[in-house]
């Protein structure tokens, strides 16, 4: 029987319109976005359907919302195809707490209310302390490292073997691009995002989400949740706390979190959310995956 994990969108994927279609035709799907109103006491699901795309990608907004396009997508899935069933469950950042709800690690109101905190306090962070990104294509892990040493930039997201993100202050951006062409690098691509994500500009953010979590009950999971932090899968309720409060400072990492599962025996994927970044990023770790996307009726019929 084949093994099959489900992976969950992270931040940037957002669109208008993302997730109506499944509201429009599976009436489970549109009960969550009406519980995501009522949990955040806002219409989220208008913001989703409609717009303005400046609004849906505030961070406070996107988070959240991608967090319930991702699980509507799911739970589509699973009205289609009653028998689906995961060997193993990850996310791209905010895509981990996705994850950790579809393994009943938390509850979605909770976890509703976590991405909607944890976005503003990424987004406090970003006004105290100028940072960016920078996507780096064709150095290794080491050389990479030799580069934030050389002007004090961090690594991000090892997304693949040739693909990686550093992130650190805005004015290091250049000299990072610089340094990283010199010692070889195919392409360095500076990302438009609002400041220097899973760094230690992010410390502000993972004390006040630390505090922010006093509130909130955690539950071991189900079935293997991959831990963005380790690349391994998370154990208890307490070990998820500490490990998804590192999550904002810490290397997002991807690759490793990737051949964890294939380690497994896992030789097909579905994305649930909207966009299908992941699914490019698998296919470059495990060329023999079969892959799949679910972000709308369309994708979602092609489901085998």
């Amino acid at each position: 029987m084949t093994k099959r994990a489900v992976v969950f969108s992270g931040q940037g994927a957002q669109f208008v319109g993302m997730g109506k279609d499944l509201a429009e035709t599976y009436p489970s799907c549109l009960a969550l976005f009406k519980r995501a109103d009522d949990a955040l006491g806002m219409g989220l699901s208008k913001l989703c359907f409609e717009g303005p795309i400046e609004a849906l990608t505030r961070s406070d907004v996107c988070q959240p919302a991608i967090f319930v396009v991702s699980t509507v997508c799911l739970q589509a899935l699973r009205e289609r195809k009653s028998d689906v069933a995961f060997a193993a469950a990850a996310g791209l950042s905010l895509g981990e707490w996705s994850a950790l709800h579809a393994a009943g690690a938390l509850t979605f109101e909770d976890t509703l209310r976590i991405l909607q905190a944890r976005g503003r306090f990424m987004q406090e962070a970003c006004e105290a302390q100028a940072g960016g990104m920078v996507s780096v294509m064709g150095l290794s892990e080491s050389a990479l490292r030799d580069v934030c040493a050389a002007t004090g930039m961090e690594i991000a997201n090892l997304n693949s073997a040739d693909q990686t993100v550093l992130s650190g202050p805005k004015a290091r951006i250049a000299d990072a691009e610089r340094v990283a062409k010199e010692k070889g690098a195919k392409k360095t691509v500076v990302l438009n995002v609002a400041g220097a994500f899973h760094s230690s500009l992010m410390a502000p953010a993972a004390a006040k989400l630390q505090a922010f979590f006093a509130g909130v009950t955690f539950r071991a999971p189900i079935l293997p949740v991959v831990a963005n932090v380790t690349g391994l899968p998370h154990g208890d309720a307490e070990s998820i706390r500490r490990t998804m409060v590192e999550q904002v400072t810490h290397s997002v990492r991807w690759a490793a979190c990737v051949e964890w599962i294939k380690g497994q025996g896992v030789t097909s994927y579905v994305e649930c959310g909207p966009g299908k970044v992941l699914t490019g990023l698998i296919k470059r770790i495990d060329p023999a995956a079969a892959l799949a996307n679910v972000q709308d009726r369309p994708t979602l019929d092609k489901v085998e």
